[in-house]
């Protein structure tokens, strides 16, 4: 008789996994409402579209440093102390954003700080994961925390506007430093304290190198990801959503609507796959990143809007596939080096989807948006099964 595959209920009554998850919760949904928030409050001040846009920027691009330089903190210290510190640092600086007046170089530095220490919090959880959610439990419970990610940054862009019109950008910026001590209040209470894996006097920039090794010196490591890069492709639909939203005819609502439509079967992709035993999902890493890019060559055909979101939701839920992807590089990785090598895939994640984002908006200059949909598929197929080849062919 098959073993039931491990559920959502089994992982929500891990008292532990519980403070975490309310933990991303919280800080996820904050996160992005200050987004809104610093876009808006910088626009009032200077009337510029473009540094409206630059200020949203400089949300992503501090990421690519802290990755690399400062995710093996959680390696080297007790994750849960690193991240309860993260939280009270962000909750500070934050709150200092609010002060009325604050000059708008003083605002882009705290925020550069702050974002500097979003991949540290991160590369802590996947630290601790795996030590609150020993064996099969682990791929739903990361799979939660996926999906609230998704959940968290809609609520956190719908809520965003509501609250700055209500409350002010001050308001919100407050909000979201309180969104942060409340993350740092269920770690400190739900999670129970944890040694580092790594000693802390190994010098830092060897630990750095060591991180890198792990993910460049195992094939399977390099492979997975590559198949998260890919990611990189078929997040064209998302990144040019504005202009293709206005070649299907409609306004500003049918943004939301395709912006959805990914979220919502990346929601539900990850829900299925929860459910899968292990040695079943393991077999369909390489299909799936496929088909995340296949499904969008059919916007070649020019499809209307019920259409075009059919092949969104479709490439939503067949990009579930990081959800292996992910807790398989987190399987693999040695305890000792987890947290930087895991800060290490992240900023290669990050690098291929602003890469992504940056080529399908030129492109959109001069092709039309469901061609530059369709291309991004048709690139991403032949990544995909690239990438897809070398998993097939590392040594397990």
């Amino acid at each position: 008789m098959t073993a039931r595959a491990v559920g959502f209920r089994d992982v929500l009554g891990v008292t532990e996994f519980r403070a975490l998850f309310s933990a991303q919760l919280v800080s996820v949904t904050g996160d992005q409402l200050a987004r809104v928030a610093l876009s808006i409050l910088v626009y009032d001040r200077t009337n510029s579209p473009g540094w409206a846009a630059l200020t949203y920027a400089l949300t992503f691009l501090p990421d690519l440093v802290g990755g690399p330089l400062l995710s093996g903190l959680a390696d080297r210290y007790p994750p849960r102390t690193v991240m309860v510190a993260a939280d009270v640092l962000r909750a500070v600086a934050v709150a200092v954003m609010a002060v009325p007046g604050l000059p708008l170089p003083s605002v882009a530095a705290l925020l550069v700080g702050v974002q500097l220490l979003n991949p540290v919090w991160n590369s802590a959880r996947a630290a601790l994961l795996p030590q609150v959610l020993p064996g099969e439990t682990f791929v739903p419970g990361m799979g939660l925390l996926m999906m609230l990610v998704q959940a968290g940054q809609v609520a956190g862009f719908a809520l965003g506007g509501v609250l700055v019109a209500g409350v002010g950008t001050g308001g919100a910026l407050l909000a979201d430093a309180a969104s942060f001590a409340v993350s740092a209040l269920f770690l400190a209470t739900g999670v129970h304290p944890r040694p580092p894996h790594e000693s802390s006097g190994v010098r830092w920039w060897r630990h750095v190198r060591a991180g890198w090794t792990v993910v460049t010196g195992d094939r399977r490591r390099l492979a997975l990801v590559a198949l998260g890069c890919v990611s990189g492709c078929y997040i064209a639909g998302e990144a040019i959503a504005a202009p293709y939203a206005a070649e299907l005819g409609d306004g500003a609502a049918v943004v939301g609507l395709l912006l959805g439509a990914y979220a919502l079967g990346n929601v539900l992709g990850m829900a299925a796959l929860s459910r899968i035993p292990p040695a079943r999902r393991a077999r369909l890493l390489g299909p799936l990143a496929v088909l995340a890019c296949a499904a969008l060559l059919g916007c070649a055909l020019r499809p209307d809007l019920a259409g075009t979101l059919t092949l969104l939701t479709l490439s939503g839920v067949a990009s579930s596939y990081n959800l292996i992807a992910n807790t398989t590089f987190v399987q693999l990785t040695p305890d000792a080096q987890r947290a930087q090598a895991f800060g290490f895939a992240l900023t290669a994640l990050r690098v291929s989807q602003g890469l992504g984002v940056v080529l399908a908006g030129l492109a959109a200059e001069r092709v039309a948006p469901h061609a530059v949909v369709a291309g991004a598929g048709a690139i991403g197929v032949v990544a995909a099964f690239g990438a897809a080849r070398l998993w097939h062919r590392a040594p397990r």
